[in-house]
């Protein structure tokens, strides 16, 4: 299978705050489905990040191990990010930060309760996810709207190219840490199970949640949730695609690999992005920087009261 190295770039958007609630070309709903999403980075890449980190000192493939580094480079800097796209939801009235408080408790408790296996597995299950929904979005560009705000469109974008650049790691330390059994291979399916059964319904909570606590949207919800759901599952839609292609159900076949898709391509454009981007020569929100650390300095304490 094909063996690409990820890259760690700190890539910085500095998102127009004005614009988080309705950045997208097809209106508010849209935009809070892909909101939603964000929600869920901070948390979810740090419990990717200490599933794979869990298991380091295991991996014997020196390139393997580096492979690893960056693809734990990249997901800290996409948290970064995304809690800067979060802050902007919070700021805008919407429950950003009760909701992302909910996920780390959630999913803090997941991880406990898991061990470092089904860790492994949820992540190789939900990296599979994201590395779909990524082919979706740069095969079809228009997902994200020709006349989307361009920032937004840019912290989508780069994301998509980094899931695609690093959609094997998690895979390929699976097969390195762990034999291939059956009762492996049947850890690794029912993790995708569980995690489609656990995933979309929170994110569609989510997306009510953003969507119901915007005052802009009041009386636009039929024609809103019916545009969020031609994005999905129209012919080519975001969730349709990898179904009727085949692409999600391979990931059940006994010999199943992500590179299996080869769409490598995308990768060529990742330097003229990233350079573009910082040619827009956006300038950091120091007062969104500091009231995340104001929070997250509280939460310390709070925590800290609570032990």
């Amino acid at each position: 299978m094909k063996n690409v190295m990820p890259v760690r770039r700190d890539v910085r958007l500095n998102l127009p705050e004005e614009r988080a609630t309705n950045w997208h070309e097809a209106g508010p709903h849209v935009t809070h489905f892909l909101n939603a999403l964000s929600l869920f980075f901070p948390a979810g890449e740090r419990f990717f990040m200490d599933a794979v980190r869990a298991y380091r000192d295991d991996i014997k493939d020196p390139e393997l191990k580096k492979a690893v580094v960056a693809f734990i480079g990249q997901e800290a800097m996409h948290s970064r990010e995304h809690v800067e796209y979060n802050e902007l939801l919070d700021r805008a009235g919407l429950p950003a930060s009760k909701l992302d408080a909910w996920l780390w408790s959630f999913l803090g408790f997941l991880k406990k309760r898991l061990g470092k296996k089904l860790n492994l597995a949820a992540t190789v299950a939900l990296e599979h996810y994201t590395a779909l929904m990524a082919d979706s979005l740069l095969g079809n560009k228009d997902v994200l709207g020709k006349n989307s705000v361009q920032a937004y469109k840019e912290m989508w974008f780069w994301h998509a190219y980094e899931e695609t650049e690093h959609k094997a790691v998690s895979y390929d330390v699976w097969n390195e840490v762990l034999p291939d059994t059956a009762w492996n291979r049947f850890l690794r399916r029912l993790a995708m199970v569980l995690a489609t059964v656990i995933f979309w319904p929170l994110v569609m909570t989510f997306h009510v949640r953003l969507v119901l606590a915007d005052k802009n949207t009041k009386g636009k919800h039929l024609q809103g949730f019916w545009t969020v759901t031609k994005l999905l599952w129209q012919k080519g839609g975001v969730l349709r695609k990898p179904l009727s292609n085949g692409e999600f159900l391979d990931f059940f076949s006994k010999k199943f690999h992500p590179w299996q898709h080869d769409n490598s391509h995308y990768l060529r454009e990742i330097d003229n992005f990233v350079a573009q981007v910082e040619q827009a020569g956006r300038k950091p929100n120091d007062e969104i920087a500091n009231a995340i650390r104001a929070r997250m300095n509280s939460q310390l304490k709070q925590n800290a009261a609570a032990a």
